[in-house]
């Protein structure tokens, strides 16, 4: 048994399984005889271009045109729908430029236009239009610094969506009443409405108080734009009107649903390694906090597994979103770092081989997906000379993975579901 191979098929397994071309085309092809006078699409996020042309695919007549935004890299050719590509996780000025072209695209249809909005992970970044007085300068120092910082999803989306024109429900506010069929890839834990691409199209429950608290967790309060300072300020003290809240009578004009999420994914590799003849453990919680504490972590459960298992070879199975607190200036990934962190955990141990990957194909700024390592990953890097512990310093773990072998490299996948991770035990 080829463990690395048999790790790549396991991920392939779990990305097919939430491809969002096929997830689109099956739910309008359920939903087909609602569009009968037709219809507009618009969308946003790293599946944005093949969720696009599922519409396309099937929609054919009925679909009377769009707008779509993705990530450098993950766009394919369509053909009714407008199509641009922006920075990803930190905004630039075509997030700014084509987002203010999305909206006035939406602005400019009839009250009686019927609306799909495509949602899937990344569109915090890529569908991005700073409030009033702030700048896209702003937008990018404030959330570079928390992500800098280690914040996780939730709390980087409640100051986002309070920067923000069109998340925390605000985007609404241009549908005028149309109906919307908003289609959501979910790739946050727990599939919450309100932090998948911080929430443009459902209620906001966080606060601006909220927002202000997680710069001050973070000490941050004094070196955010002065921009950025006073937005919260005003909205905490109730000069701004806060993102939009359950109740708002706009919310009964759409109909959001998620049509995948990391679930099913795992529910697919757990499949795909039983029909490989193995004994599968999944884990019920999802994976989070520091990604080297957490590879550590899945390392000494491992190390327990090993003492209990039977003769079956094993599969371990996790997934979710880890941070990391960036102080150095190389390159890499939560992924990697992860990785990393079990290799030292499970150092000298036989017949472990251990894949953490981002479903979506990229691990940080990075073009590759993640990391494979064992039990001897670390012993075979200092023969080469690397020191894991260096490379983890200068955050820098891309570098060490390509000179020691590990590197997982898949390119684009055209969906995005958090991250996965795939331990074999033989």
């Amino acid at each position: 048994m080829d463990s690395k191979k048999l790790l790549r098929d396991i991920f392939d397994a779990a990305v097919k399984a939430v491809n969002p071309y096929n997830a689109v085309r099956s739910f309008i092809e359920d939903h087909f005889g609602r569009w009968s006078k037709g219809v507009y699409v618009v969308g946003f996020g790293k599946a944005a271009s093949q969720m696009g042309m599922a519409c396309e695919d099937v929609l054919g007549g009925k679909l009377l045109g769009g707008y779509l935004i993705t990530k450098y890299g993950h766009g394919k050719k369509t053909g009714m729908l407008t199509l641009k590509e922006a920075a990803h996780p930190v905004p630039d000025e075509n997030s700014i430029k084509y987002t203010s072209e999305l909206v006035d695209f939406v602005d400019n249809l009839t009250s009686d236009d019927d609306l799909i909005c495509l949602i899937s992970g990344g569109g915090s970044s890529l569908f991005c239009k700073p409030y009033e007085g702030l700048t896209l300068i702003d937008k990018q120092i404030t959330t570079d610094m928390l992500l800098r910082a280690g914040a996780d999803i939730f709390e980087l989306n409640a100051v986002r969506k309070h920067l923000s024109d069109v998340k925390g429900g605000r985007f609404l506010y241009h549908f005028r009443g149309r109906n919307i069929a908003s289609l959501i890839l979910s790739d946050v834990m727990g599939d919450r409405l309100d932090v998948i691409a911080s929430g443009p199209t459902t209620y906001d429950d966080s606060t601006f108080s909220e927002a202000v608290d997680v710069v001050y967790k973070y000490g941050l309060e004094s070196s955010i734009p002065r921009n950025v300072r006073e937005v919260l300020r005003n909205g905490s003290e109730g000069v701004i009107q806060e993102t939009l809240k359950k109740g708002d009578p706009i919310l009964d004009k759409v109909e959001n649903t998620i049509i995948g999420s990391l679930s099913v994914a795992i529910k697919a590799a757990e499949e795909k390694a039983r029909d490989a003849g193995m004994s599968v453990l999944v884990y019920d919680e999802f994976i989070t906090g520091e990604a080297v504490d957490a590879g550590v972590s899945i390392g000494a459960r491992v190390r327990e597994m090993i003492k209990k298992r039977d003769e079956r070879p094993l599969c371990i199975i996790s997934g979710g979103e880890t941070t990391v607190t960036v102080k150095g200036n190389g390159k890499g990934g939560r992924n990697m770092e992860l990785a990393a962190g079990f290799a030292k955990e499970v150092k000298g141990l036989e017949n472990i081989t251990m894949l953490s990957a981002g479903t979506d194909g990229n691990d940080g700024p990075t073009d590759a997906a993640g990391a494979i390592v064992d039990g001897n990953t670390i012993s075979r890097a200092r023969l080469s000379g690397l020191d894991v512990d260096e490379y983890l310093g200068k955050n820098d773990m891309y570098h060490f993975f390509r000179k020691e072998g590990g590197l997982f490299v898949t390119g684009p996948t055209g969906t995005n579901v958090m991250d996965i991770q795939i331990v074999i035990i033989k």
